[in-house]
């Protein structure tokens, strides 16, 4: 966008924005945060922006945890667990987890141990070796497509902590065998890249969808996203609903006091809570 085009969508002169960026004339905090806002600012960055000119910042940002934004987390809550069977997982600006649904923590069974510490990065979970990488079918594809939506992100935020983690994810290898037989290519016509990964015997052929609150008026709020999982083929949603009813089964049955104490006394890698 050049500066003329900047300061017609603005209702200013080209003249006054000249002066202000080059620092001949000092703008009010209506003029940031209108500036901000046709350039399409995230709201941590209007806040930055806000700041630097001399003023307060104009959105709050508040823990997740905050009563305030209760309504907010049941929200997410209600989405991930109403999404069952399929996988579904809320994510911060850095790709840090949040929250998952039993069927997202299902497909990080296998997973090692030290890239499950809090917090856990869902990005670095899927690329690195010690992680599901080994188990992704079309590896290659969808490493690409992290890293290439990782640079937009950059592209838009400049944040080096997103900097260094598109770096370090480059530096994984750039391929993997599944250890099962490569699937057919994308059709054509497909929608999106799938998300392939071998669980067992299967592979789950999945697309993925992004969900954002639409009108946020704080930082947190405006970074939290939902990943959400769903099948692209009838056999990952007959696989999931099927894998659903076992485990709705498994938990319906009455346990022995025999099965408490042996569960009392060990602590299983797929029990562990993410």
């Amino acid at each position: 966008m050049s500066q003329l085009d900047l300061a017609l969508d603005a209702d200013i002169s080209a003249r006054h924005l000249s002066f202000v960026e080059t620092g001949r004339s000092r703008p009010s905090r209506e003029m940031v945060l209108r500036l901000a806002e046709r350039l399409e600012v995230p709201l941590r960055d209007q806040n930055t922006l806000l700041v630097a000119a001399g003023f307060a910042p104009a959105v709050p940002e508040r823990k997740l945890s905050d009563a305030t934004l209760t309504s907010a987390r049941n929200a997410v809550e209600l989405i991930l667990a109403g999404h069952a069977p399929n996988p579904a997982l809320a994510i911060d600006r850095h790709w840090s987890l949040v929250s998952a649904n039993a069927a997202a923590q299902a497909l990080m069974k296998g997973v090692a141990p030290a890239l499950l510490e809090p917090p856990i990065n869902v990005l670095r979970v899927s690329l690195h070796p010690d992680g599901l990488a080994p188990r992704i079918v079309n590896y290659a594809e969808w490493r690409s497509h992290i890293l290439d939506r990782l640079r937009r992100q950059i592209h838009v935020t400049a944040d080096p902590i997103l900097v260094d983690l598109r770096t370090e994810l480059a530096g994984y290898p750039a391929r993997f065998c599944a250890g099962v037989a490569r699937p057919a290519p994308i059709d054509p016509g497909a929608v999106a890249i799938p998300f392939r990964l071998a669980l067992g015997d299967a592979v789950l052929d999945l697309i993925t969808t992004t969900t954002v609150f639409g009108t946020p008026v704080d930082v947190t709020l405006a970074e939290l996203a939902i990943e959400s999982f769903f099948p692209a083929d009838a056999i990952t949603a007959s696989y999931l609903h099927e894998r659903r009813e076992t485990r709705y089964r498994l938990e319906s049955q009455p346990e022995t006091a025999d099965e408490r104490l042996d569960r009392g006394n060990r602590v299983l890698p797929e029990d562990r809570d993410i």
